[in-house]
């Protein structure tokens, strides 16, 4: 059973696999989700490439998109196959794209089907199924709307609740409107866990820092954050400490830069190119003097023909070099030895 007390969102064109081999690197208990699958996708297209993860990646759980009960059943066992630790049944996404295939969000329209697809789910798989949503969608966003969803997909079996504290617009806001525009409303999440003391509730939306993760554990049962992970890479170094109890020695930035370029030797050698390997990489040096050069190198250099992954190292020699010469850099580096030191 994963611990969801922190977990990173699943996020299109973010939460792919080296994304997740990265964020493992820097926290080794926060839990990692997919990039959203199509079940059909998993079901009739190619499985291999679609759910390809690293053992290291556990604990890691797949985001499926679907909502024929049969399909999402099929997907869900392959998933779990593969080696997925969760499976999670997407009904938060707003986009046109998903609207149009009825899945995501809309079906926070239709807790019927959503209860079918989760208890189909279940009986293909013994790993656990979970539902993440938002807390209403139009003006269907009312507290009883919210409980009578979250009543029909828990007596189908669901246990766990990720939940969007803002509701969703489908028709006249952008996905990324969608997660900025709509009020946030953490009280009502809070509510639902005193109301349903039994299921695992998870809030997301809008949390940035640990501190605020801390917080809101004092009302729910765990913290997904999303895109504040990616703006910040080292915002999960104190995670495992903070949240987990880890006593494990903390990395240094060098040290996750040191074995990722492994990583990234192994991943050329089969054919990936280097800016897939490079893109994720731009928050690790948030708030560094130097940052800029440094993302010079992951967004340009990368490019390059003969690039390779001693361009990391290089990178991070030039910006370290940097370091002592400020304020600023003094109080990086002597952060860096902290971490060393455990």
């Amino acid at each position: 059973m994963p611990n969801r007390r922190l977990s990173v969102a699943p996020m299109m064109d973010y939460t792919d696999r080296h994304a997740r081999y990265l964020l493992r690197l820097i926290s080794r208990h926060t839990l990692l989700y997919t990039e959203m699958v199509t079940a059909a996708a998993v079901v009739h297209g190619d499985t291999a490439r679609l759910l390809a993860f690293d053992a290291a990646e556990h604990p890691v759980a797949l985001q499926l998109g679907g909502a024929d009960a049969g399909e999402m059943a099929r997907a869900a066992r392959i998933g779990a196959e593969v080696g997925y630790d969760e499976i999670n049944l997407n009904i938060g996404c707003p986009s046109d794209r998903v609207q149009s295939g009825r899945f995501g969000a809309c079906l926070m329209a239709e807790p019927d089907t959503v209860a079918q697809c989760v208890r189909a789910m279940r009986a293909e798989t013994e790993v656990p199924v979970t539902v993440k949503t938002r807390i209403g969608i139009d003006h269907q966003d009312s507290y009883e709307a919210l409980r009578a969803f979250v009543d029909t997909v828990a007596a189908a079996g669901c246990e766990t609740f990720v939940i969007h504290a803002r509701k969703a617009w489908l028709q006249g806001l952008s996905p990324k409107q969608n997660r900025e525009i709509p009020p946030l409303d953490y009280p009502r999440v809070h509510r639902l866990k005193r109301d349903y003391p039994e299921l695992e509730i998870i809030i997301n939306g809008g949390i940035r820092s640990l501190a605020e993760a801390e917080r809101e554990l004092g009302h729910v049962d765990g913290v997904m954050i999303g895109r504040a992970v990616f703006d910040d890479l080292w915002l999960l170094a104190e995670a495992d400490r903070r949240l987990y109890a880890a006593t494990d020695a903390l990395p240094t930035r060098r040290e996750v830069l040191q074995a990722y370029v492994e990583y990234c030797e192994r991943e050329l050698a089969r054919g990936t190119r280097m800016p897939h390997l490079t893109r994720h990489l731009m928050g690790l040096v948030q708030g560094l003097p130097g940052a800029r050069r440094f993302r010079r190198h992951m967004s340009e250099d990368a490019r390059r023909p003969d690039a390779g992954p001693g361009l990391l190292l290089d990178a991070w020699d030039e910006l370290e070099a940097e370091l002592p010469t400020t304020p600023s850099g003094m109080c990086a580096l002597a952060a860096e030895g902290e971490f060393r030191a455990g």
